[in-house]
């Protein structure tokens, strides 16, 4: 176990246990590269940049995934990505986790190596600016064990939105020389948007 949390190790976490109301279909499970399942893309992404990869989800998904790679089933109830992180939290108490949602199909190493190099253990996270709304990005962000401590008690306290506490806490923010990375497709109009307008599937 890391005895100096400002040098807890890094993990990755791919949250794939949302319900996909939007997309009608799991997002996870999309093939944007080269007919790759988005998870497993991410986590080919991952897997070079950190100490060890996990995997996000639901009790009910666990079969959808192949058996080599490490899961983090949902150990606590509730429906907010929040969840995960929290799952993830409480087995690995001691790392920060570089968390990823599975709905971001244009996210290369690019940004997830700035996010990295830009990594400020001393603060509560490093997130990346949304170019959407200048707000954190808490689903493509390294949050460190004390961040993560604080989003469980406000889980707990009822507050489960991730962003809020991001934004009411000491964190780092950080601005991307490729936004675009950040879209996010939630619905099938969005996965159509990219499919057509952007060279992910050749």
């Amino acid at each position: 176990m890391i005895s100096n949390e400002n040098n807890a190790q890094l993990y990755a976490l791919i949250l794939c246990g949302g319900f996909s109301k939007r997309m009608q279909t799991d997002k996870f499970l999309i093939a944007y590269h080269n007919n790759v399942p988005q998870w497993l893309y991410l986590h080919n992404l991952l897997t070079p940049l950190v100490e060890h990869v996990f995997i996000s989800c639901r009790n009910d998904q666990v079969s959808a995934f192949d058996q080599q790679y490490a899961l983090i089933e949902d150990s606590i109830e509730g429906s907010s990505p929040s969840v995960g992180l929290l799952s993830a939290h409480k087995a690995h108490p001691e790392a920060a986790w570089l968390v990823i949602a599975c709905d971001l199909p244009l996210l290369t190493d690019q940004s997830l190596q700035l996010l990295i190099n830009e990594r400020d253990p001393i603060k509560y996270a490093t997130a990346f600016i949304s170019p959407e709304n200048d707000l954190p990005e808490p689903l493509i962000a390294i949050w460190e064990p004390k961040g993560l401590a604080v989003l469980r008690e406000n889980f707990e306290s009822g507050f489960n939105c991730p962003r809020k506490t991001l934004i009411n806490n000491n964190i780092k923010l950080i601005s991307n020389q490729l936004p675009h990375e950040q879209l996010n497709a939630n619905t099938p109009e969005e996965m159509d948007y990219v499919l057509k307008n952007w060279k992910v599937n050749s």
